[in-house]
């Protein structure tokens, strides 16, 4: 909510202040009684801070975990910039503790910090606390008001196995698999009701004996209920040992139904990627390894914890598609859909609007062109996003929903699957608020009414006034609406802690930008405020919005303002490259392709053939051997001139493509909007358009446009003196073509190939002409150095089918290239022979668990593929395995939970090989050789 266009457009921002409204209805509806205690981070609590504020609501204040003040050099975080009153910035050591212990410790402070302070409500956002039954039940017990679901709500719907049960009884589809490990666990050592009857004696757990005895309860639901009480009282009645031996062999059973599909392991109280691993086919013994893995990494270890995972089916050719939901407890309503397929490691990247009006618009334009397929498809999804909704709103009635929710699904062509309902607002909730609003009617009075544009205000409103509130509707904005999550990642999207940002460009006209008030400047000089980046926290530092009348037209405002937004900083490392090569991709094939939540990793390894290829590749000496084949056929004063024309020309040609070379997200981007603007003949690359055009239009493309005046930096726009012979050859091409009447460049390079001149021009002013065309032209084949990249690697195999799945090649799918690609993105850190280095910062830990032996230790010998350690960087557990097989000699990481940097030394090792390198003059040797079998394609 950081710019001119979010605060003043009508159709993204309103005035929330009910209080002031003339009509008694509508001001029974405010919220200015409502005490907020804010308890979450990121950019949800900056935009909560300023909602409650536009609301009317004086009274809030934040919680501030120590770890927020690491981020921020000048101030414990960048809100205090518009939250001076320090009585109204409450801290705390984290927000919900490492362990079960710690959660229960941080809820009792909460509440003493809510009742000390006056607060009345909580307000959780997206965090997991939202999610948390325990605490949420806690804060109702306090007499505190929790801004979202109810206790009740998140136990029956946010529990994972608790949803799936709901959703089968009110007939939603669900994925096949297991919800109930931990019964089956219990049930293999005590398999009948009177096992479990002695069972809830010898612990003395709540569970009468006539529930245990009722005929019309399953024996598997009776063996739930004793684990709910024994979660109740804080023990454990089965071991990790036995869960995992159920888990597996529900696991071979599912491989043994469905033998080409992997299996999902998802933690019940998992969310956000978290709590999730993909077991390979034939990998079943690595369940209980997998399933230690997920319960360390959602925290639930400790003694009474809920360790139940679910074992679900992995449909492999899943879109990620998810309903906004909202009710009162008695009404239940959506708010449409959200395409979320584009994900790595479950972590969403870039989210798409999915609404019946946007999909009707796009049959629309499908069946006026004549794209019958696409129309087809287009039409399924129409039918698939109604069935969704349907269920969707049933769904949260079943569960009582009296708050904002998110009701998932994952789409397979013309089926689609219950996943889960996360019971909290989501970080992509503006991708839904941008689309619609909720409109409320006086049931008295239709001509009594007032909008609500926001969902936390919604939520505020539902907290407050939940039961008066009348059933809405749902009110079009916006067509479509995008969402790119700004991560703190390198070029292959793996997590990058660290990082200072140092300068970020003000939001564009169009651009909606939501992050935690890094874009605040200083109040008193107006200066950007240097941010530092923590691995404490995920890895998101905004989100960037667009909206539009098509999908189409919301794309190209995204590549707009990604075009413009520049961000400088010290080992600042951010995926901003990746979504302007993304954005366009799509652009450049079909807006309205269907990508798989396994496109990313492909796409990313096309990235790295490009990279690879790239680095190959020596524009300077291919420039050399162009300017020399140039001047070869030509004598005396115009070798002369020529030679003059070229030197001048270097640097026009050469800034740009070395930087497009140099970024291959960007340069994936420019191939993908520029893919028709050539031809391969015979193994020759020739132009469709001007290149002194497409240079141009290069120059725009990388936000390199001349700026007159001496603010803006050389580094980042053309030179002037490029500047003036790129608009001469401009001004030149637009006088030509006027007057030739040429069609496109095609025909009108073949009038000039011609030494007669075309009618109404003399010879004289015919050779003028085609001297300067040749000038003008001069060195351009070295643009051509993009397209033979492309060439090469097959980078337009990946593309969009005319029943808009998208072709991708096998060679995109090899776990191996895929990996080799990623290291050609983002090299490792150059080591020694004798010592394993760390590849990203994080938190170091040498062992599975707790519980569990060291991976390694001095005198260990390790295979190549062998476990090493774990790093802990934004949230997510990396685990490094062994590049090779060696003897660890030394461990030079102290203890577990230790910081560790990039490039950091682990372990000292003696290899079982000696690693050869490539010599430098081999590489000379290779790039030689690869410029030149681009040189042979001119």
């Amino acid at each position: 909510m950081s710019n001119e266009f979010y605060l003043n457009n009508p159709l993204v921002h309103s005035d929330r202040r009910l209080g002031r409204a003339t009509s008694a209805w509508v001001r029974q509806f405010d919220c200015g009684g409502i005490r907020p205690l804010i308890i979450c981070r990121g950019p949800i609590r900056k935009e909560a801070m300023d909602t409650f504020a536009e609301m009317g609501i004086e009274h809030f204040g934040i919680l501030l975990s120590e770890k927020d003040s690491i981020v921020y050099r000048n101030a414990l975080a960048p809100e205090l910039r518009s939250l001076t009153n320090p009585d109204r910035v409450h801290r705390v050591p984290d927000y919900s503790g490492a362990n079960k212990e710690e959660r229960e410790q941080r809820i009792e402070q909460i509440i003493n910090i809510a009742r000390d302070n006056d607060y009345n409500a909580i307000f959780a956002g997206y965090g997991f606390m939202a999610e948390d039954q325990t605490m949420v039940a806690a804060m109702e017990k306090a007499g505190l008001n929790f801004i979202g679901p109810c206790s009740r709500t998140v136990h029956d719907a946010g529990l994972k196995d608790e949803a799936k049960r709901t959703a089968l009884k009110c007939g939603v589809s669900v994925t096949p698999g297991i919800d109930n490990g931990t019964a089956l666990a219990l049930l293999k050592k005590h398999p009948d009701v009177a096992a479990l009857k002695a069972l809830v004696k010898a612990h003395g757990l709540n569970v009468p004996d006539k529930t245990l005895e009722d005929s019309h309860v399953e024996l598997a639901d009776k063996a739930d209920i004793v684990l709910s009480a024994s979660y109740e009282k804080g023990i454990d009645i089965y071991t990790v040992d036995e869960l995992c031996d159920a888990l597996t062999e529900a696991v071979d059973k599912m491989t043994a139904e469905y033998p080409e599909n992997r299996v999902r392991l998802k933690a019940i109280s998992g969310g956000g990627g978290k709590g999730q691993r993909i077991l390979g086919i034939g990998e079943s013994a690595r369940t209980p390894e997998m399933v230690r893995e997920i319960l360390n990494e959602v925290k639930t270890t400790g003694v009474g914890d809920n360790k139940n995972v679910l074992v679900e089916l992995n449909i492999e050719t899943t879109r990620h598609n998810e309903i906004q939901v909202i009710g009162n407890g008695d009404w239940s309503i959506t708010m449409g859909g959200r395409d979320c397929s584009l994900q790595m490691h479950e972590q969403k990247l870039l989210e798409v609007s999915v609404t019946v009006e946007s999909l009707q618009r796009a049959i629309d334009q499908a069946e006026a062109s004549g794209q019958t397929e696409e129309a087809r498809i287009l039409k399924q999804d129409l039918k698939t996003l109604i069935a969704m909704e349907n269920e969707a709103a049933a769904f949260g009635a079943a569960v009582g929903l009296d708050s904002v929710s998110t009701f998932e699904c994952i789409v397979d062509r013309d089926k689609h699957f219950f996943m889960e309902m996360n019971t909290r607002i989501q970080v992509e909730h503006r991708v839904t608020e941008l689309c619609y609003a909720l409109h409320f009617v006086n049931p008295d009075n239709s001509a009594d009414s007032f909008t609500v544009e926001s969902l936390v205000e919604a939520m505020v409103l539902l907290a407050a006034h939940g039961p008066k509130l009348p059933k809405p509707t749902r009110v079009p904005r916006y067509n479509d609406s995008v969402e790119a999550r700004l991560n703190a990642t390198n070029q292959a999207l793996q997590p990058h802690a660290g990082g200072v940002i140092e300068s970020w460009s003000d939001a564009t006209e169009r651009e909606i930008r939501d992050d935690q008030g890094i874009s605040l400047h200083n109040p008193d000089t107006d200066v950007f405020m240097k941010y530092t980046l923590a691995g404490a926290y995920d890895s998101n530092i905004a989100l960037l919005l667009t909206v539009g009348e098509t999908r189409l037209d919301t794309y190209e405002q995204m590549a707009e303002t990604i075009r413009q937004t520049r961000m400088r900083g010290q080992d600042l490392a951010t995926n901003l490259e990746f979504h302007y090569g993304l954005v366009n991709w799509f652009i450049g094939q079909n807006i309205n392709a269907r990508p798989t939540t396994r496109f990313i990793v492909p796409y990313l390894t096309a990235i790295g053939e490009l990279k690879e290829r790239a680095n190959d590749l020596d524009v300077r000496m291919a420039y050399k051997t162009i300017c020399a084949n140039e001047l070869s056929e030509l004598q005396g004063g115009e070798a002369t001139s020529m030679a003059q024309v070229l030197q001048s020309k270097e640097s026009l040609y050469l800034r740009p493509l070395e930087l497009l070379i140099s970024e291959p997200h960007i340069m994936a981007g420019w191939l993908s909007v520029n893919r028709d603007c050539y031809t391969l003949i015979d193994g020759k690359i020739s132009w469709n358009e001007n290149p002194i055009a497409l240079l141009a239009d290069t120059y725009h493309f990388l936000n390199m446009d001349f700026v007159p005046g001496d603010n803006p930096p050389a580094a980042t726009m053309i030179w002037d003196h490029d500047n003036d012979i790129l608009q001469d050859a401009l001004k030149f091409y637009n006088e030509l073509t006027n007057r030739l009447d040429a069609q496109d460049w095609v025909e009108l390079n073949t009038l000039l190939d011609a030494q007669d001149p075309p009618k109404g021009l003399s010879k004289r002013i015919w050779r003028q002409v085609r001297a300067a065309h040749i000038g003008f032209q001069a060195g351009a084949d070295v643009l051509a150095a993009l397209p033979s990249i492309a060439e090469a690697t097959g980078y337009y195999d990946l593309t969009v089918n005319p029943n808009l799945t998208i072709n991708i090649p096998e060679r995109l799918t090899d776990e191996t290239h895929q990996e080799l690609m990623a290291k050609v993105l983002v090299p490792p850190p150059v080591a020694n022979s004798d010592e394993i280095l760390a590849e990203s910062g994080g938190m170091f830990y040498s062992r599975e668990t707790p519980e569990h032996e060291v991976y390694v230790s001095k005198g260990d010998h390790f295979e190549a593929g062998d476990p090493l350690f774990i790093v802990e960087v934004m949230k997510m557990f990396n685990k490094v395995y062994a590049p090779f097989s060696g003897t660890i000699k030394e461990v030079l990481v102290e203890s577990d939970g230790m910081i560790i940097s990039k490039g950091q030394t682990i372990f000292k090792i003696e290899p079982d090989e000696v690693l050869v390198q490539i010599t430098p003059e081999e590489q000379a040797a290779r790039r030689k050789n690869i410029t030149g079998q681009f040189l042979a394609q001119l």
